[in-house]
């Protein structure tokens, strides 16, 4: 393989990579989780005869889309403290 096939293929990779970062912290990625989410909990709730599914589901749709969320501050201490 020569260097500028290599070269290629390495940009190549990095916008793959820069797009699947930009995914992440996108805002589409995280109302898809919470409307997701909250739908799951909701069917769940509702055949398990749960008072108000619709209001109590969303405390745990809150919750999971929070534990997805990346921390900035504490990914900073962590790649600091990891360096």
């Amino acid at each position: 393989m020569s260097i500028e096939q290599r070269i290629g293929n390495i940009e190549e990779r990095n916008r793959r990579v820069e797009s699947d970062k930009a995914w992440e912290t996108s805002l589409l990625r995280r109302l898809s989780i919470l409307v997701l989410t909250y739908l799951v909990v909701v069917v769940f709730m509702y055949f398990s005869k749960i008072e108000k599914p619709f209001l109590n589901a969303i405390v745990p749709s809150m919750a999971f889309v929070l534990s997805t969320l990346t921390l900035p501050f504490i990914k900073k201490w962590w790649l600091k403290k990891n360096k």
